[in-house]
């Protein structure tokens, strides 16, 4: 008899193991995971911009008014603490990705500013850092995309049979989570970029 519910008991264990009850949880750490990827990418960019300041800076004194809001722009993003548990918070994550579209604003004028300085185009520390700049904003474009598909898993597993049932039973704690939206207006029209 003790052979038998043991036997049973073990069976259950394996039957909830494969029926789909640790999805809602490995998805949740999923998305805090492609979140902190994401805010990798930030720091990375955030790395680069005083390298990339300071050198357009020794070229290009009198574009103050460009470095400034460069300089403004990358502390206001540097105050802000954006930890996995605030991405249950919309407002904080929609606050943080438009600092983070004011930074990256600055960052283009920056460019454009680097633009009417032939000599600053041809300094190996600018071609550098502006390469690698480059490939951050790459690298944050791709952290995105993984963040959102990360969400939209999750979100997925949360709405649909059987892990509706899940969360209802074991994870009504974990909320439906925001996806990363474009905060810059008209972001869905390319630049204009004049030479």
């Amino acid at each position: 008899m003790q052979a038998l519910r043991v036997f049973l008991f073990s069976a259950l264990l394996l039957s909830l193991g494969g029926c789909g009850i640790n999805t809602i949880p490995s998805l949740d750490e999923q998305v805090k995971s492609q979140w902190a990827e994401v805010q990798s990418q930030y720091q990375r960019r955030m790395d680069l911009i005083p390298n990339l300041v300071a050198t357009v800076q020794g070229y290009a004194k009198q574009e103050k008014e460009v470095l400034t809001a460069v300089t403004r722009a990358r502390s206001s993003v540097g105050g802000m603490q954006m930890s996995a548990e605030m991405l249950n918070n919309p407002e904080a994550l929609k606050s943080f990705e438009q600092a983070q579209a004011r930074l990256g604003g600055a960052l283009q004028r920056l460019m454009v500013v680097a633009e009417r300085y032939p000599d600053l185009k041809s300094n190996q520390n600018f071609l550098q850092l502006q390469s690698q700049l480059e490939g951050t904003e790459n690298r944050i474009a791709v952290a995105r995309k993984d963040f959102i598909e990360s969400v939209r898993l999750y979100n997925t597993e949360l709405r649909t049979f059987p892990g509706r049932i899940w969360h209802t039973v074991m994870y009504s704690d974990l909320p439906i989570r925001e996806t990363y939206t474009a905060t810059t207006e008209n972001a869905e029209q390319a630049p204009n970029v004049q030479f």
